[in-house]
C-alpha cells in the first residue's frame, strides 16, 4: 500500500504474514494454520510491491527461499522470512558492503554470524541495503538512489542497517538482520520506529572483521516491531552458543516486578543541544516510568568530549583501512577510485592526524571502565536515541560537502557511540513522535551482560504505550 498523502509505503495486508510478529508466524506455521511456504511466498510479494519504493533490496534470492521454506530449518523461528545485512557473508550471494567499490561476487561461506543467526531456523530471501562500509548514519549514496523509510518516502531509513529497518516497517518481513558499529542497529530502528537491541559486545559470535580491530565496536542483532521478537531471536543465539564470560539469559518473556532507579541524560557530549521532538519523547518517557513506578534520576554523562573526539578519530582509522587497505581486506576486485566522497573525507581526515591513534584508542579503551562506573547507582540511563528528529533525505548525504556532512553526522549520531567503545547493551524503542509525524526512539543503556534488564523495561513500557503501526 502506497498512501500518496502522506507519502507512506507498507505490504501488510490479508495474506499468510497479515500483521503477525516473527514469533506470531512461528507458531502459526508451527501449528500447522500456514505453511512456511505461504509464509515466504507472501514476504516475497510483499518485497516486489514495496521495494520500487523503497529501495532496500540489494540482492533478492527468492528461488532459494522458495526451496528452503520447503523444508524449514529447526529453530525457534522456524519458516520466518527475513534479510541479511549486506556486510556479512551469506553462502551463494554477494557481500557488497553497499559500495560500488567493492566487486559484487557470491561468498563461498557463510559468516560465522550467519551460522548463529540461521539457527533460529530463519528463511533468508535475500542482503538488505546499507550505506558504504556503514559509515553513514542515512542509507544514502553519491550517486545511487537512497533506501527511503517507509513512514515517509522522503525521510531517511537511518543506517547502517537501513535497508532492514525499512523492510521490517513496511510490513515485508517481520525480523531482520542488523549490526551495529557506531549505532547502526539502534539508529535506524529509532528512524522507522522498531525495536533495536545492540547486545553486549561477545553476547553473540563476533563480526568476521571485529576481530582484527584494535577496539571490537560491532555487535550483531535484529530488527523488529516487536519487543518479544527481540526477545526470542537473543534467546535463540545463546541457546546455539551461550556467551563466555557473560550473565547467562534465558527467554525474556515479559516485564519485572522489580523498580528501576533510572538515570535520564538529554543533551549528548556534542555540545549542541537535542532537539525540541527528541527532548519531549525523553521527558514524556521519564513521566511515563515515574506512573510506572520507577524512580527517574538526572545523571551526568559517563564520558567527556575527548570521548567523541577519540571515536570520529577511530572512524576515520576505518575508513583509512578501507580506503588503502581494500584490497587485502576485500579482495582484488576492490577499486578504491570508485568509494564515496564520506569514505574518502574519513579516510583524509585521518591522514591529518594519525599522530593521535595511540592516545585515541586508549581512550576508547578507558571508556568502558567509565560506562561501567556509570551504573553504580543506577540500574538504567535513558537518553534520546539520536541528536534530532529523523531528517529528510539529502541532509546526511555523502554527496554533501564533507565538512558539513561530518558535522551532522556527529550530532545526530550523538548518543549511541559510547555502547560501541564500552561494549555495553543498549535498546532503541518507538515511544516518540517527531512534529513532522515521523517515528522517535528513546535509548536505554545497562551494565555489560544486563539485556535481562532492558527487555524487561521495554516489554513493559510497550504493553503501557503500544507502539504505532504503520498500517493505522
Amino acid at each position: 500500500m502506497i498512501n500518496e498523502m502522506t507519502d507512506r509505503v507498507h505490504a501488510f495486508g490479508d495474506d499468510a504474514l497479515g500483521d503477525l510478529d516473527a514469533v506470531g508466524v512461528a507458531v502459526a506455521i508451527a501449528s500447522g494454520r500456514i505453511s512456511a511456504r505461504e509464509v515466504t511466498e507472501a514476504a516475497i510479494a510483499r518485497a516486489e510491491r514495496v521495494n520500487p519504493a523503497l529501495n532496500a533490496i540489494q540482492h533478492s534470492d527468492f528461488e532459494r527461499a522458495r526451496s528452503a521454506a520447503d523444508r524449514p530449518a529447526a529453530g525457534a523461528l522456524s519458516g520466518v522470512p527475513t534479510f541479511v545485512k549486506d556486510n556479512t557473508d551469506v553462502a551463494g550471494l554477494p557481500t557488497d558492503q553497499g559500495s560500488l567499490a567493492v566487486s559484487s561476487r557470491p561468498a563461498t561461506a557463510n559468516a560465522p554470524f550467519t551460522d548463529q543467526f540461521l539457527s533460529a531456523g530463519l528463511t533468508v530471501l535475500g542482503k538488505s541495503t546499507m550505506p558504504e562500509f556503514g559509515f553513514n548514519a542515512s542509507t544514502e549514496y553519491e550517486s545511487l538512489p537512497p533506501t527511503r523509510n517507509p513512514w515517509n518516502t522522503g525521510y531517511s531509513a537511518g543506517a547502517s542497517s537501513g535497508g532492514s529497518a525499512a523492510l521490517v516497517a513496511a510490513g515485508v518481513v517481520p525480523i531482520a538482520h542488523a549490526n551495529d558499529g557506531g549505532g547502526s542497529i539502534r539508529i535506524p530502528a529509532a528512524a522507522c520506529g522498531l525495536v533495536g537491541l545492540k547486545p553486549t559486545r561477545d553476547r553473540v559470535v563476533p563480526a568476521a572483521e571485529a576481530a582484527k580491530l584494535p577496539v571490537d565496536i560491532v555487535s550483531n542483532g535484529v530488527v523488529t516491531r516487536s519487543v518479544r521478537d527481540t526477545a526470542h531471536f537473543l534467546a535463540a543465539t545463546q541457546a546455539y552458543l551461550p556467551a563466555v564470560g557473560l550473565p547467562p539469559i534465558g527467554l525474556v518473556e515479559g516485564p519485572s516486578d522489580r523498580r528501576l532507579r533510572i538515570g535520564m541524560i538529554v543533551d549528548s557530549i556534542t555540545g549542541v543541544p537535542t532537539d525540541e521532538d527528541s527532548r519531549k519523547a525523553v521527558l514524556a518517557t521519564s513521566d511515563l516510568l515515574g506512573a510506572l513506578g520507577h524512580d527517574v534520576v538526572e545523571v551526568d554523562l559517563p564520558v567527556d568530549r575527548a570521548f567523541m573526539e577519540d571515536f570520529k578519530h577511530y572512524w576515520g582509522l576505518l575508513a583509512f583501512s578501507t580506503q588503502h587497505f581494500g584490497r587485502s581486506i576485500m579482495g582484488p576486485g576492490f577499486d578504491k577510485s570508485l568509494t564515496d566522497p564520506l569514505t574518502r573525507g574519513l579516510a583524509r581526515r585521518f591522514i591529518r592526524q594519525a599522530w593521535r591513534t595511540p592516545g585515541a584508542i586508549r581512550g576508547l579503551k578507558r571508556s568502558e571502565r567509565r560506562y561501567r562506573a556509570a551504573f553504580a547507582d543506577v540500574d538504567l540511563i535513558m537518553s534520546p536515541t539520536l541528536g534530532f528528529a529523523t531528517p529528510e533525505l539529502g541532509h546526511l548525504s555523502p554527496a554533501v560537502e564533507f565538512s558539513v556532512m561530518f558535522e551532522r553526522l556527529i550530532q545526530y549520531a550523538a548518543f549511541t557511540p559510547l555502547n560501541n567503545a564500552a561494549g555495553g547493551p543498549a535498546i532503541s524503542l518507538p515511544l516518540g513522535r517527531s512534529s513532522a509525524d515521523m517515528p522517535i526512539g528513546v535509548h536505554f543503556s545497562a551494565d555489560h551482560g544486563d539485556e535481562q534488564t532492558l527487555l524487561e523495561i521495554a516489554y513493559e513500557l510497550e504493553a503501557a504505550q503500544p507502539f504505532a503501526r504503520i498500517q493505522d
